[in-house]
């Protein structure tokens, strides 16, 4: 039946029309974007889960930050413990050559002075972003010798979260503690106190003994006490680069295990960009072709809608 007052034949044709329209919009949109689901509209389940794992990812590149900060903070800390090895080396060799009877100790004494000064020197200058691990003041207000990095974020099957550190003890690192409390003043390797008899560091501070960073043969003789006391000096000396071998080996772990922790961050981001895009991304290759597909179709339904539009026309004819 014709009619003129409705066309079902051009209805049918505008209704695959816009079909058509709407599917080309959403691929075009899909090719400009470089996103399947660019908005929750589109995929509410997968919008939020690449949502909350970019926030993830934005958390994790902090932490990879945060990671290279205490990789140089090891680094400074074991560049000036290795600097203090060597000087101490040096004075353990003055010490070794002041031994020999007839020797000029005053002279020897001068040198010795002068690589104290550089220890006390090289402890002070190994600060990076303000935190010095060697020369250290644990009197201060706040003090804590567990350094700690920020190391992971993590988030549970619970959605909740938690930040991983990774800890350096530098009770056992550092060189000098300048604290005003007695019972913690000039407890690090270098001022702290060796045992006059036996060179060993003193568990108990309070007792009587001698630093490497102060102690003085200069007017030591060639008696046979201070001889004695000479080689109490090299074997305290000794046990300091002991300590701060075993320090430095310290510092080496735990900068291996920070570099470790930021190559495992590293490829972790990499990860979770990749599954948020088998989420999210846009096929473009599909997407190019069916971006040339709708573009047919469009143009198909528009010359069908045209069709069935002149159809109406023929009724004309009837009352010429």
């Amino acid at each position: 039946m014709s009619s003129m007052m409705t066309n079902a034949s051009a209805m049918t044709a505008l209704k695959t029309l816009q079909s058509t329209n709407k599917a080309l919009e959403t691929t075009q949109s899909r090719i400009s974007t470089g996103f399947r689901v660019a908005e929750a509209s589109d995929n509410a389940a997968y919008w939020s889960i690449a949502t909350t794992m970019r926030s993830d990812n934005k958390a994790l590149s902090t932490v990879k930050d945060a990671l290279g900060l205490g990789a140089a903070k090891v680094d400074t800390a074991y560049t000036g413990i290795n600097a203090a090895i060597d000087v101490v080396d040096e004075i353990k060799t003055k010490l070794v050559a002041a031994r020999e009877p007839g020797v000029d100790r005053a002279k020897i004494q001068a040198e010795i002075t002068q690589l104290q000064g550089q220890l006390t020197s090289n402890a002070s200058a190994a600060s990076f972003s303000g935190e010095n691990w060697l020369s250290v003041d644990s009197s201060a207000t706040g003090y804590n010798a567990s350094k700690t990095i920020v190391a992971s974020f993590t988030r549970s099957a619970s959605n909740a979260v938690s930040v991983g550190t990774i800890s350096v003890d530098t009770a056992s690192t550092k060189l000098f503690d300048s604290a005003t409390d007695a019972a913690t003043a000039g407890t690090g390797i270098l001022d702290g106190k060796y045992s006059a008899t036996t060179g060993l560091y003193l568990a108990d501070q309070t007792t009587a003994g001698f630093t490497v960073a102060s102690l003085s043969i200069a007017s030591l003789t060639n008696s046979a006490a201070d001889l004695t006391t000479i080689e109490n000096y090299i074997k305290g000396v000794d046990s300091a680069i002991g300590l701060m071998t075993t320090a430095a080996s310290d510092l080496g772990a735990a900068k291996k295990r920070i570099d470790l922790q930021q190559t495992f961050v590293s490829n972790l981001m990499d990860t979770i960009d990749r599954g948020v895009g088998t989420l999210v991304d846009a096929d473009m290759n599909k997407e190019s072709t069916r971006l040339q597909a709708l573009q047919v179709q469009q143009q198909l339904g528009i010359q069908a809608l045209s069709i069935a539009n002149s159809n109406s026309q023929s009724i004309l004819s009837l009352f010429r």
